[in-house]
């Protein structure tokens, strides 16, 4: 897990909801008191350690502002190390993935700049309940596994809007 704690490294108690603007003007802050660029002067040690504490900055920041990147990472604070690609045992979610790639694919046969702008405001509210489902039962070690389907389901969604600006760029050129 990497010590201290990324939540304890910006001064914030670890949980799902988070104030993101808060989170970065702290990362900010941080950001230039570490700079490596501060310590060009240095001795080789010095700047060895800045150029560590940087990109463990840097690592930090990028898990806690990704809403699914947090949730693997809270429950991976509290309990087993959870495995980075499993088969899901979500039947439901399997047949909405498919439906949401074949629709996507249209999508790009038909280079549909507005019906690419409508998927992605759905994708976006989906991915909105799935952050507030995933709040509410993170914690509750009864409802971890419940937790774990939310996570998974979050990364899928995370990849599959990363896939639609992708398409978006490639249209809009």
């Amino acid at each position: 897990m990497g010590s201290p704690c990324h939540f304890a490294l910006f001064d914030l108690q670890p949980g799902f909801r988070l104030d993101q603007e808060l989170l970065a003007a702290r990362y900010r802050e941080m950001a230039r008191q570490i700079h490596p660029d501060r310590f060009a002067d240095a001795s080789e040690r010095e700047q060895r350690l800045a150029l560590e504490q940087s990109a463990s900055l840097n690592e930090a920041y990028s898990t806690l502002k990704s809403a699914s990147q947090r949730a693997r990472y809270l429950l991976a604070l509290r309990g087993p190390e959870l495995p980075l690609e499993v088969t899901v045992q979500d039947p439901d979610f399997l047949l909405q993935q498919m439906q949401l790639r074949e629709e996507l694919e249209d999508l790009h046969d038909s280079a549909d700049l507005a019906g690419v702008a409508q998927f992605k405001r759905r994708l976006k509210v989906a991915q909105d309940e799935l952050n507030e489902s995933f709040a509410v039962c993170w914690d509750d070690a009864s409802r971890r596994e419940e937790a774990e389907r939310l996570m998974r389901r979050m990364q899928f969604l995370d990849k599959l809007s990363h896939e639609v600006r992708q398409l978006e760029e490639r249209l809009d050129d």
